[in-house]
């Protein structure tokens, strides 16, 4: 596949008829005499109490005391209530269904160390590790509706904790293992934690963090929290140990068997704070309901996850895909595979190796690793069996064409779909998404999550026709969705539904294509506006990237005296530059021929790496502040701090070249 077949939009990957047949989706398509996927979007739009019921019952979630009504809207689409009267837990779905059947002696979680460091357990194990640790939380009077939060790497326990403290009717608060203090300490106050479970310490790329000190510290102004239980992973000596902590029980303490806490199922489970442009942190609340049917839905019916499927997304249990992944997993039977570290490192080709030695089926990636891996080439895969996959799931960003090709020839071997997945942690999930029903192009989600009335529309609210870029909206509520903001109703309004009122508007630009896919264009408040036109950085990005001059870019607008706005480009090079001015010319030129000569961009700026959050996402607006001197903003969720100071130090003098100008790097860029 070439370029200009891109810009034909070609079909790339449609569904074998047989492989179609026999997927989940297309089961429940059967069950309900529904004639294709548009039939399910339009019904489950049009009836959307039938559709919610349906999905419910399909996937056989338990209640003990069944619901009276699956949806009620009376106090407005803003504040919906799921599953009314109804009662359960997430671990009564996730674990105790399993017991007495085979999924029980299968394995649950296979999990692999950066020193190559192996463990598993069995669905009974990983039970036992459950009981305990809630059996633990309650000694120390840890209850229905406290919060306890998780500081950990991704290891077999960081999942247990999850569940443990599902169990007992508490609410998890998932914190990045790589925060330091200042952000775990905001978020403890804030929540008024009660209790958080850790580790002495975690491992990255070689290092050894020392998460219960940097835990200690923040501690130290967060006096609700009473209980640290740790887990020691090396000396107990080694580690300082308080009144406060305990150590994490083990089968010495014996296999408690500790009742499964049935709550309202619009009890909260979880509370994960996704990191805002400005201000603190937001708060959003997953009720059990919420959480199960939700990961039932994308995980279960789209993405088509099984009970015989191993399943690799590495990821962190402080963003929406760590909790995910364990729910989804445990929920549907399937074998989790977990790595601790990064996919690159000790070897860069570690993901594709771990996916290999476990026969992993089903796998999550994001773009950045794939243009990374591009770099390399496709001896990068040399050795690693990948003959199981069956599926891959990309989330986290939009793709360039060349990147999709890429992986869909060298990855997918044209055999396997790329199945894009694109939502936030406000909604529990996706709003677009791709399944073996859908007809795959390059970059595209093959179609929107039934039942959420998703559409592209301008700032009025109109739906746009195929081919314009507008605010990608959700008109009906989703069972997903966090339930407010903890403790800021007025924000969670102004945030989502005030912007167009009547309207969840989710932040990004997307579009549709006349054959139905749509696509992404990036954040809206990135979008830049030039000569009256707002265009979304993604666009120009790939103008860029299509030089084949560089590894990676990202565009921002900057406030111009002329034009309002001018185009400002961070540049990761593929290899070293001699003449930075030169080069910034070529790259120049290729924007303008591609958008005119009003988009020709004022400034260049070559580092080694660009700002991102810990799920790879880039982070427009730091690069925007650290050329405007505007506030960063919140900076808990950034994965490499140092990126900011290398912005800076390339900021050392502009040189006129024509009318724009360029920032030369201190130094050769290397």
């Amino acid at each position: 596949m070439v370029a200009s077949d891109v810009k034909q939009d070609f079909p790339i990957w449609e569904p074998s008829p047989d492989i179609a047949q026999q997927t989940t989706i297309a089961a429940f398509l059967r069950q309900h005499q529904l004639a294709d996927l548009q039939a399910l979007l339009d019904r489950a739009d049009a009836k959307p109490g039938w559709y919610w019921h349906a999905l419910l019952e399909f996937f056989d979630i338990q209640f003990v005391r069944p619901y009276s009504e699956v949806l009620d809207v009376s106090k407005g689409i803003e504040w919906p209530r799921w599953c009314v009267g109804g009662t359960t837990n997430v671990v009564l779905n996730c674990l105790d269904r399993h017991r007495d059947t085979p999924v029980w002696q299968k394995t649950a979680i296979i999990w692999e160390g950066e020193d190559r460091s192996r463990r598993s357990w069995s669905y009974a194990e990983l039970d036992a590790e459950v009981c305990r640790l809630a059996g633990a939380l309650k000694s120390r009077k840890i209850a229905f509706g406290d919060v306890v939060a998780i500081y950990m790497p991704m290891i077999p326990e960081a999942a247990a904790a999850f569940l443990a403290i599902a169990k007992i009717g508490a609410v998890a608060m998932p914190l990045f293992s790589g925060f330091g203090p200042q952000p775990i300490t905001e978020r403890l106050i804030d929540a008024e934690a009660r209790a958080v479970i850790t580790v002495d310490v975690g491992r990255r790329r070689g290092k050894v963090l020392p998460m219960k000190e940097t835990l200690d510290r923040a501690l130290a102004a967060a006096q609700s929290v009473h209980t640290v239980v740790v887990l020691v992973r090396e000396s107990e000596e080694q580690v300082s140990w308080s009144s406060r902590d305990v150590p994490w029980p083990t089968q010495r303490d014996g296999a408690v068997d500790v009742p499964t806490e049935i709550v309202d199922a619009e009890a909260p489970v979880m509370l994960m704070y996704s990191s805002g442009t400005t201000g603190k942190p937001k708060g959003t609340v997953h009720t059990h309901c919420g959480i199960l049917a939700k990961n039932a839905l994308d995980v279960g019916l789209c993405i088509d996850l099984k009970a015989t499927d191993r399943l690799l997304w590495m990821s962190d249990m402080g963003w929406i895909v760590g909790p995910k992944i364990v729910v989804s997993a445990t929920l549907l039977g399937a074998t989790l595979v977990l790595a601790e570290g990064t996919p690159d490192w000790p070897q860069e080709s570690r993901m594709w190796q771990l996916a290999a030695d476990h026969e992993v089926t089903v796998i999550g990636i994001v773009p950045t690793m794939v243009r990374q891996m591009m770099r390399r080439g496709p001896e990068l895969l040399a050795g690693c069996d990948l003959s199981a996959l069956r599926t891959t799931i990309s989330i986290g960003e939009p793709w360039t064409p060349d990147a999709w090709i890429w992986f869909f020839e060298h990855v997918c071997k044209r055999r396997i779909p790329i199945l894009n997945y694109a939502g936030g942690t406000e909604c529990g999930g996706a709003i677009l998404i791709s399944s073996f029903l859908s007809t795959l192009r390059p970059c595209s989600f093959g179609h929107a999550v039934p039942g959420c009335g998703a559409d592209v529309v301008d700032a009025d609210g109109r739906s746009l026709p195929p081919g314009e870029i507008g605010e990608l909206v959700m008109r009906r509520p989703s069972i997903g969705m966090t339930r407010g903001l903890w403790r800021e109703s007025d924000r969670y309004i102004e945030s989502y539904w005030k912007i167009i009122p009547g309207m969840w508007v989710q932040g990004d630009l997307a579009s549709r294509d006349v054959h139905g896919a749509w696509y992404l264009h990036g954040r809206s408040d990135d979008t830049i506006k030039i000569a009256g036109k707002r265009t979304g950085p993604s666009e120009i990005e790939m103008a860029l990237m299509a030089t084949g001059l560089l590894a990676d870019a990202a565009v921002v607008g900057v406030p111009d005296a002329i034009t309002g706005s001018a185009l400002a480009c961070a540049c990761v090079p593929i290899s070293s530059i001699d003449d930075a001015a030169e080069f910034a010319q070529r790259l120049a030129c290729a924007v303008a021929d591609n958008f005119g000569a009003s988009y020709r961009p004022k400034q260049f700026i070559f580092v080694s790496e660009l700002p991102r959050t810990r799920n790879q996402k880039v982070m427009r607006r730091v690069i925007r502040g650290v050329l405007t001197g505007a506030p960063l903003g919140d900076l808990s969720s950034l994965a490499n701090p140092e990126s900011i100071e290398s912005l800076r130090s390339k900021i050392v003098f502009a040189s006129a070249v024509g009318s724009d100008t360029i920032s030369r790097p201190a130094t050769t860029f290397s």
